[in-house]
């Protein structure tokens, strides 16, 4: 009787998952996770094989984006891969490349679970290609509450009062920021964030979107404005502690350590939820939400609201096989993704997933945060091409900070995105 109750229940998953006779097949899957990611990726997998039988052969590669489309290419491209960014999702479906996740996915179930700003996200030309399973919030401000609470410093919640706050911790003596754009051979990429963030809330989402598209050129006043307010900031000997040369030489996971001291070199830090790990490294005996906290990267134009600017992993499907079919079902549902953000501490998309598996109160809200917010916009950089979002962009912000003009900066990168954008 036993046998048969697990027989029973063994064919009620196949089911549910829109797999019969699995038992002996595979998916393939590749990504760009090694290490302790493809840990907590194979950990996730565990049940989806126990229940299905359906074997995931996985392979983890730091460079994905040429071996992937090498083998699209060739046409043996994986059944799912992670894909690099939104636009290499979209050059792949506008070739026929993907399959088209409407056509076997319960979309009601999709946008029960997923945010109407996930869903736009995964698609092109209303179709879906892409579900994402975690995420990276970058629109946060690290702080020390007992150093603010000392120094009788409250929160702030717009643009304002955050520069107001700057000012006072300057009347009193201290340093407002730390930042450090030092990042090996990808130097600079911190302040392309911090011009990303501002510019979402000094222009509309379509604004930003355009930008990143070069639908809009480097030396458009919107584009200058976010360089100048982020600027105000980074190359001022005042507002970031040690000025801009140090700003140019601080390895960026070092940079939070200025909270940290006795008494703090600096009081503020504009980083991604991954910092958290950098902290906890450095400092093992500080408590997540009393020892290090954050708040938002406060609205600037009212009317812009307070966007959500991250990174995130994202899949789609290549070959249409009843395995992979349940394979990307099973990674869309909280289940799946509980193991995953629990492992690594990111966030979840999927707006079922129980609060309970986040490691701590401020990853948690971490997590509301991003789930509330109307706009989610991915990293720009990430979204450009290489020779601007991981080349001029990155040098630029470097020559900015360092003192160039911020005319012949913008012209520089603007003449790199001519040639990068006629590929």
């Amino acid at each position: 009787m036993k046998k048969f109750n697990f027989i029973v229940i063994a064919v009620c998953i196949l089911l549910l998952f829109g797999v019969t006779n699995a038992f002996g097949q595979s998916v393939t899957v590749m990504a760009v996770w090694t290490g302790a990611e493809a840990d907590a990726f194979l950990k996730m997998v565990e049940p989806f094989e126990k229940e299905t039988g359906i074997k995931v052969e996985f392979t983890g590669t730091r460079d994905l984006p040429a071996i992937l489309t090498t083998r699209v290419e060739a046409g043996n491209p994986p059944d799912v891969s992670v894909m690099p960014n939104p636009g290499q999702m979209q050059e792949f479906a506008r070739d026929g490349k993907l399959i088209d996740l409407s056509t076997f996915m319960n979309m009601d179930a999709l946008k029960s679970d997923y945010s109407d700003a996930w869903l736009e996200l995964g698609s092109y030309q209303g179709k879906i290609y892409s579900i994402f399973i975690s995420a990276d919030l970058k629109s946060l401000v690290w702080y020390n509450p007992k150093a603010f609470a000392a120094a009788g410093y409250t929160i702030p919640t717009t643009w304002d009062e955050l520069m107001t706050l700057s000012d006072k911790m300057i009347a009193d003596g201290h340093t407002p920021w730390a930042i450090g754009l030092e990042s090996g051979a990808a130097s600079g990429w911190p302040g392309t964030d911090w011009i990303e963030d501002i510019m979402l809330r000094i222009a509309p989402p379509e604004t930003y979107d355009a930008w990143v598209e070069h639908k809009i050129a480097w030396t458009n006043e919107v584009v200058k404005e976010a360089f100048e307010i982020f600027g105000g900031i980074a190359r001022s000997d005042k507002y970031v502690y040690g000025g801009p040369n140090a700003v140019l030489t601080i390895p960026f996971g070092d940079s939070p350590d200025a909270l940290f001291t006795e008494p703090p070199k600096a009081y503020m830090h504009r980083q991604a939820t991954f910092i958290k790990s950098f902290i906890e490294e450095h400092f093992p005996n500080l408590v997540a939400g009393k020892d290090f906290d954050f708040f938002p990267f406060p609205p600037i134009k009212k009317e812009f609201g307070n966007p959500a600017l991250g990174a995130a992993d994202m899949l789609s499907m290549f070959n249409d096989t009843p395995e992979a079919r349940a394979f990307m079902k099973y990674i869309a549902s909280a289940p799946a993704q509980e193991i995953w953000v629990g492992e690594l501490g990111k966030l979840a998309p999927n707006q079922k997933v129980n609060p309970s598996v986040y490691p701590d109160d401020i990853t948690r809200k971490a997590a509301q945060f991003l789930g509330e917010a109307s706009v989610f916009r991915f990293d720009g950089s990430d979204l450009m091409p290489a020779a601007v979002g991981s080349g001029s962009f990155w040098t630029g912000i470097m020559d900015y900070v360092s003192g160039e003009s911020l005319q012949n900066v913008l012209l520089q990168i603007e003449t790199s995105a001519l040639d990068a954008y006629r590929q």
